[in-house]
């Protein structure tokens, strides 16, 4: 599906005019979004618009690192939205010229239509129209960008919430969280670091036409991103501690169960060596014979082994 904005000469908008019937001279300038094209639809890129045929192939195989790349009068960016629930990146491709914005994507994108929306509400300000397609394109850029943070913040409750868990489940759960977590926010970081590069070249790009103007708008976008990063990377050191904490913790956990074994074991070992001796059933042992050899060797282990318990208690084994 293809849908057309237009503003004539005389600033008025027209929506939904057929992209086969606009003469883009009649027009200050056109937007043109792609929205699930059909192959047909495809086609008018090169048919109508005549962009440059490696641009048009980008657009056909996705997913492209974001970039920015020029030809003659016309400047493509592939940029990325984010899917909220699988926090995949999906490529949204933009031509810029003097005159249109086209924007091509495989998926609908809610951020386009917010983008959309936005322009048509704000029909009314001959301003808006005074900027170009620039001004959309930001548009489009800003809401993309805004959609990355819910995704962070939901992380970042999570990892909140992980940080008072400690004592109430077990360290292989905890474990299992905290790399669900770093997972996902490895998954945010191939979106936002490559989106955050874009945005530093856009601004210290020479050939974007009209950019002067509205360095202020791609500028906030670019101190968007850094607050992203930032806040990202301040997530994983997170995560990293929780992890390197969990692995001491549980580290501990088991030490504390091998010493209670290595006293177990050893009150024991002596014990087994008496029960040993008295077990090899030689004829000539005279305890075997002895009215009390029993209770008394069974009174000595007792000794034996209060003694030892005793022992470790003061040697802090216990503890």
């Amino acid at each position: 599906m293809i849908r057309t904005l237009t503003i004539d000469h005389d600033h008025q908008m027209t929506v939904g005019q057929p992209l086969e019937q606009i003469v883009m001279e009649d027009y200050i300038w056109i937007w043109a979004d792609f929205n699930e094209p059909t192959e047909s639809e495809s086609e008018l890129l090169t048919s109508y618009f005549h962009f440059h045929p490696l641009a048009v192939e980008d657009c056909m195989h996705v997913l492209q690192r974001p970039k920015l790349d020029y030809y003659e009068d016309v400047q493509f960016l592939v940029v990325h939205a984010l899917d909220a629930d699988t926090l995949e990146a999906e490529e949204v491709d933009m031509f810029i010229g003097s005159r249109f914005l086209v924007t091509y994507h495989h998926r609908e994108q809610e951020e386009l239509d917010q983008a959309w929306e936005r322009i048509v509400e704000h029909a009314h300000e001959r301003k808006i129209w005074s900027r170009g397609p620039l001004a959309a394109a930001y548009t489009v850029m800003d809401k993309l960008v805004d959609n990355y943070f819910p995704s962070l913040f939901i992380i970042e409750d999570e990892l909140a919430e992980l940080e008072g868990l400690g004592a109430h489940e077990s360290v292989e759960e905890l474990m299992k969280q905290v790399f669900d977590l770093r997972g996902r926010l490895l998954k945010l970081r191939r979106t936002i670091v490559p989106m955050r590069d874009l945005m530093y070249r856009v601004l210290n790009s020479q050939h974007v036409q009209g950019q002067g103007e509205h360095m202020a708008y791609f500028t906030d976008i670019y101190d968007h991103l850094l607050k992203l990063t930032d806040m990202l990377e301040a997530d994983r050191e997170m995560t990293a501690d929780l992890r390197d904490s969990y692995i001491s913790l549980n580290s501990n956990r088991m030490n504390s169960i091998m010493k209670t074994l290595t006293v177990i074991t050893t009150i024991f070992m002596p014990l087994t060596l008496i029960a040993g001796i008295y077990g090899m059933n030689f004829s000539n042992m005279p305890e075997l014979g002895w009215k009390y050899g029993y209770f008394s060797v069974m009174f000595f282990m007792f000794l034996l082994s209060v003694a030892m318990v005793v022992w470790f208690i003061r040697r802090g084994w216990f503890k």
